[in-house]
């Protein structure tokens, strides 16, 4: 793909919350259970997908926002290859006007997105760059994923909490094993996480 700062090799599923510790949290939950869940909220014909923007890094350093700074996401999210989620079925959406809908054919209408800039008032979310996978539950190992976090204090926040759980889990069998054998024992965190800022 050419190198252009307008565009990414992947995409990223952001989390939604009310503050940034329940957003961590949601993230956290995700990576520990291994997959995203796929919902139907605003998408037309009630089909489950799992969503994602493939809008490059340095263009989502807030998170991902509109024109009038308004968004339903988190700056903490999930960041994939496209080639990964394309060979799972991810394909961008298609923005279109609703009376469109019915002339996709029936196997593509989960990729559908009403765009009418022209309506009062108008409805536009291409800022979005929309990617779609229509799935009930799309898994993923911590080969496949880079965390996404706002700043390079959460990104330490976040090996920090990992250390945490070594160090807790060293101390619980330390009583019946080596306390050195258990120190060799913890594992570096799996996850490769990137700020949004630095």
């Amino acid at each position: 793909m050419a190198n252009r700062p307008d565009i990414s090799d992947s995409v990223i599923h952001f989390t939604k919350a009310a503050t940034y510790e329940e957003a961590l949290q949601v993230l956290l939950t995700i990576v520990g259970e291994g997959h995203l869940a796929g919902g139907s909220e605003k998408i037309r014909g009630g089909y489950r997908c799992v969503c994602f923007t493939e809008a490059p890094l340095p263009a989502v350093a807030s998170g991902l926002v509109n024109t009038d700074s308004f968004s339903r996401y988190s700056p903490f999210g999930l960041m994939f290859s496209k080639q990964w989620l394309y060979e799972r079925g991810g394909r961008p959406v298609i923005y279109q006007s609703d009376a469109e809908f019915h002339q996709m054919p029936e196997g593509s209408r989960w990729r559908h997105v009403r765009y009418e800039p022209s309506a009062v008032p108008p409805i536009d979310f291409t800022w979005e760059r929309e990617w779609r996978v229509q799935c009930d539950e799309l898994q993923f190992s911590a080969s496949q994923v880079v965390l996404v976090v706002p700043n390079q204090e959460w990104r330490d926040f976040v090996f920090g909490i990992w250390d945490s759980q070594q160090e807790l889990e060293a101390e619980a069998y330390s009583t019946v094993l080596d306390h050195l054998f258990m120190q060799q024992m913890q594992e570096p965190c799996p996850w490769r996480i990137v700020p949004l800022a630095i």
